[in-house]
C-alpha cells in the first residue's frame, strides 16, 4: 500500500485567509461597536430597534473573536448572514423605515457601520473561497 505524499500547505493561501478573516472581523467589530455606542445613546428606548442593536453588538463581539479563534467555516458564514441582515435593516431603515425608525445617511457614525458590514460581508466570502480551495489543494 503507497500512500502519496500531501501537498505543502501555501504560504500564501494561509495567509490571505488570515488576512482576510482579519478584516471580516475588523468589520464586523466596527459595526458591533458602533451599535453599541447608538445604543446606549439612546436607541435603547426604541422597541424592537434598541434590542436589535444590541443584539447586533453582542453577535459581532462574538462573531469577531470567532474569526481569528476558530479555523472553522462558520464563522465566516455568520459573518457573512450578519452582515446582510444588518445592511437590510440599515438600507430599509434609510428607504422605507424599519419598524417605525426612518434614518439619515448623514452621520459619519452610519456611514462607517455600513462600511464595515460590506468589509465583513466581502472578506468572509473572500476567505471562505481561499480557504475552500487550500482545503481542496491540501486534499488533492
Amino acid at each position: 500500500m503507497t500512500t502519496r505524499p500531501t501537498p505543502p500547505v501555501r504560504e500564501g493561501h494561509f495567509l490571505g485567509a488570515w488576512v482576510l478573516r482579519a478584516l471580516a472581523a475588523a468589520g464586523v467589530l466596527l459595526s458591533a461597536d458602533i451599535h453599541l455606542v447608538l445604543w446606549s445613546e439612546g436607541y435603547r428606548d426604541i422597541e424592537v430597534v434598541g434590542p436589535a442593536f444590541l443584539l447586533n453588538a453582542v453577535a459581532g463581539l462574538v462573531l469577531g473573536v470567532l474569526l481569528v479563534a476558530w479555523r472553522h467555516w462558520l464563522p465566516l458564514v455568520g459573518t457573512m448572514g450578519f452582515a446582510v441582515l444588518t445592511l437590510v435593516a440599515f438600507y430599509l431603515s434609510i428607504t422605507v423605515g424599519f419598524f417605525g425608525v426612518h434614518e439619515t445617511v448623514a452621520g459619519t457614525q452610519e456611514v462607517l457601520a455600513a462600511v464595515g458590514e460590506w468589509v465583513a460581508l466581502l472578506a468572509a466570502a473572500a476567505a471562505l473561497v481561499v480557504e475552500h480551495r487550500w482545503s481542496r489543494d491540501a486534499r488533492s
